[in-house]
């Protein structure tokens, strides 16, 4: 009979740690900004569990409703739901860390090779451009009182400003419209340091940089 292993605390913490730490050369404000990122999904993500999961009286409006999947409970679709979307967020941190270059030993096959630059890079810029329009879209709408698809909003609608619950809710939500600029920028940082680590060409020196001579070379006059 097989037995599941639980991991250790120690093991935890050494997964946590080999997970965030960033690489040599990530700026300090990548690397904020990388970390940024899941948190600007928590806060709706974990109101969204406990409004429509654990049905806390948190929420304006109807909590018990089908999923619209056959078979799947609203209490575990949200759920499901949360985490994946919590899933999606943290590879962000891959732009600063070292999974985002090198594949993890344990991932089968892919296991140690490295990550491709234009594959992360246009994961990453794409990622940003949807978010960014979509969240944007979808505060304009919340602003102009309407749904997204430019239909006047209920007045049972979760997020609104009539009671605490839809001001709690807009709270939560809120944070969202930074995921996509803030992926923006991490993916500019990542692209911009491997870049920065791809070999010259011999002779070339850095933008910005300017050539240092030694005394006994030879400058060639104009």
């Amino acid at each position: 009979m097989s037995t599941i292993a639980i991991p250790s605390p120690r093991g935890m913490r050494n997964a946590w740690r080999a997970a965030h730490t960033p690489v040599a050369g990530v700026p300090r404000w990548a690397r904020l900004a990388a970390y940024a990122i899941p948190c600007t999904v928590l806060p709706s993500s974990l109101w969204r569990v406990a409004a429509y999961s654990f049905h806390a009286p948190i929420a304006d409006g109807p909590t018990r409703a089908p999923s619209g999947l056959p078979g799947v409970p609203l209490e575990l679709y949200v759920v499901l739901l949360s985490v994946l979307t919590e899933v999606v967020a943290f590879t962000a941190v891959g732009l600063v860390a070292r999974w985002g270059q090198v594949v993890p030993g344990w991932v089968p096959i892919l296991g140690g090779r490295s990550v491709p630059r234009w594959a992360a890079v246009g994961a990453g810029a794409l990622g940003a451009g949807i978010l960014t329009l979509l969240w944007t879209w979808v505060a304009v709408h919340f602003a102009l009182g309407q749904r997204i698809d430019g239909s006047p909003r209920s007045a049972l609608a979760p997020l609104n400003f009539n009671d605490w619950r839809g001001g709690l809710a807009v709270a939560t939500y809120a944070p969202l419209v930074m995921w996509g600029p803030l992926l923006a920028a991490v993916t500019i940082s990542y692209e911009r340091r491997c870049r920065s680590a791809l070999p010259r060409p011999r002779g070339e020196t850095p933008a910005g940089v300017k050539a240092i001579h030694s005394p006994n070379q030879q400058v060639p006059s104009r």
